[in-house]
């Protein structure tokens, strides 16, 4: 039997799947992997590996951390899913989602704070902005989910001491469509290393820095939700995104205390893929 062979065969078993959508995509992984396969020549050896690393990021995945969505990140498949999505659909670009976000941040009113714990190394910043349609008209109850490190560079849910949910929280606009918040300065900082994630960068001579931003995610009823993020324009990482998440359109000037950037959003039917 010839691998090409071997390939209709493992394709022809999933002829009678009941589930149209899914055949389709497992027929077309199928297809890429012993493609993949064949074009670097896998070795046993290599192939065990490769299974062994699989296998280990299962082991570090828990609800507060995601190995297989930093593998995702770090090899530019997240970011082409967000852009395959959002399509030609229009408003804010989108960008990576991140293995870090939390169901059930807090509720805020605008202008309160996302700081729960206060750190020496803070930097005050506050974040205003509109969030508005295609056509420039503010969007009433629309809802932006927002979270960032603290300023040691960390998650709330990397660091034993910093309090749940900290630099976490949940704005709803009101009839003007105007945000305000207030947080800290984010800072470049390292995504994990001491998984397979970190090893497949290393090993290949890349590095594991982010560049400073804020995590958003902006919907609102008939509306497309947008996730993206605010890079600061000063950070020394805006070329070299370990996970190729900026797009120009994000960077702003954070110097200042203060940064303003308006969210739009494309209606629901826009650009469906």
């Amino acid at each position: 039997m010839t691998p090409e062979q071997h390939l209709a065969e493992v394709l022809a078993s999933y002829d009678d799947s009941p589930n149209d959508r899914l055949a389709e995509i497992t027929r077309s992984l199928v297809r890429h992997l012993h493609s993949f396969v064949t074009e670097v020549g896998l070795t046993r050896e290599e192939w065990f590996r490769g299974i062994e690393e699989l296998k280990r990021a299962g082991q570090l995945c828990t609800d507060e951390r995601q190995e297989f969505v930093l593998l995702s990140d770090t090899l530019g498949v997240s970011m082409l899913v967000e852009m395959i999505n959002h399509g030609d659909a229009g408003g804010t670009e989108p960008t990576v989602f991140g293995p870090f976000h939390l169901e059930g941040a807090p509720r805020k009113e605008m202008g309160e704070s996302i700081i729960v714990d206060v750190m020496d190394t803070d930097q005050n910043l506050v974040v205003t902005g509109s969030v508005l349609d295609l056509d420039g008209n503010p969007i009433e109850g629309a809802e932006l989910d927002v979270w960032e490190t603290a300023s040691n560079g960390f998650y709330d849910v990397q660091d034993e001491n910093q309090s749940e949910m900290n630099m976490r929280g949940i704005f709803t606009t009101g009839a003007d469509g105007r945000y305000e918040i207030h947080a800290v300065r984010p800072i470049d900082y390292t995504i994990p290393d001491d998984g397979p994630g970190g090893d497949l960068l290393f090993n290949n001579g890349r590095h594991n820095w982010r560049p400073a931003h804020f995590h958003f995610v902006v919907s609102a009823p008939g509306y497309r939700s947008v996730i993206t993020h605010l890079f600061d324009s000063e950070s020394n990482y805006i070329d070299s995104d370990a996970v190729f998440g900026v797009r120009d359109s994000l960077v702003v000037d954070m110097a200042s205390g203060t940064c303003d950037f308006d969210f739009v959003l494309a209606p629901e039917a826009a650009a469906q893929p």
